[in-house]
């Protein structure tokens, strides 16, 4: 019998090689729906049974909490409120931007850098929401009643990470061009003037937040440190024990000084690229640049 189209796609996406964008935008339609179905069959059943919504009890358990109290009973909404969503426009609108710029990012910096750079921005973002709350006395009267969901701080992390890495790259804004510089500026200029205009203090917060850890990621791997690293090692090791696929033992061996010469070569020939890109475009590479580009974002 021929697969279902779907199933096949779902496995196709959380398979070894399936994108990892994908794999995000396909948990938080999953968690969406979930919650959607939830507040539906508590509209339908609330009155008969009277009983309260049915909605509060898991938005509560996967929001972050703004107070440092509440965040001590439930560490794990640093990572779950990225994932939550209540509002139809609120998903699309992050899951087109999360599609849009993490492949951009996905093209030029490979697969295994977009999971790190969501969750520790989506981290990042709830952590600076936290701060501000229990800092500014204008959020005295909110800091323990409020909490925050949705994955834009992740993403403005990807936006960031994007603009930092490839300032000058055009993108298409309906018939106008405009630059990943210009662009990312934008939004986090919305974010900063909507802090007390809006009623939304808590999301602005955390999307800059999560933009802070997009520039710190890539200031930090031009300068050769790469802050995903640990993130991913930590992520192959839950892989490794879940899956029952012993880890590999590493065996260390002394680098020839020619192998090292070879490396700084490479780094150094990826540099320049990226340089290119920035200042000239995509499209500006020669085919050769362009396929050491694709074979670096494979490794």
């Amino acid at each position: 019998m021929q697969e279902n189209f779907l199933i096949r796609e779902i496995k196709n996406t959380f398979s070894p090689t399936g994108k990892m964008v994908s794999r995000l935008i396909a948990i938080n339609i999953f968690v969406f729906l979930v919650l959607r179905v939830i507040d539906l069959i508590s509209f339908l059943i609330a009155s008969e049974f009277n009983i309260q919504s049915l909605i509060s009890y898991p938005y509560f358990i996967l929001a972050v909490p703004s107070g440092f109290a509440n965040l001590l009973y439930h560490p794990w909404t640093l990572i779950t409120y990225g994932f939550t969503h209540f509002e139809l426009f609120h998903l699309v609108f992050n899951m087109v931007c999360l599609f849009w710029f993490g492949g951009i990012l996905t093209e030029f910096l490979g697969n295994k850098k977009i999971l790190p750079l969501f969750m520790i921005g989506s981290c990042f973002g709830g952590l600076l929401y936290i701060l501000f709350y229990n800092i500014f006395p204008y959020f005295n009267n909110l800091v323990d009643q409020s909490s925050c969901i949705g994955a834009s701080a992740g993403i403005m992390a990807i936006i960031l990470a994007t603009a930092v890495l490839l300032p000058d790259y055009s993108i298409m804004i309906l018939v106008w061009p405009i630059r990943m510089k210009w662009l990312a500026a934008i939004f986090v200029g919305i974010d900063i003037i909507s802090i007390n205009f809006d009623g939304n203090a808590g999301g602005h917060i955390a999307h800059l937040g999560g933009a802070l850890f997009g520039y710190i990621y890539i200031a930090s791997y031009r300068n050769g440190n790469d802050l995903s690293l640990w993130f991913n090692n930590v992520a192959d090791t839950i892989v490794s024990v879940f899956s029952g696929r012993k880890k590999m033992k590493a065996t260390f061996t002394k680098t020839k000084p020619t192998e090292q010469k070879k490396d700084v070569e490479k780094q150094k020939k990826i540099d320049i690229i990226l340089d290119k890109i920035s200042k000239s475009g995509y499209e500006s590479l020669s085919s050769e640049e362009k396929e050491i580009l694709f074979k670096e974002s494979k490794n």
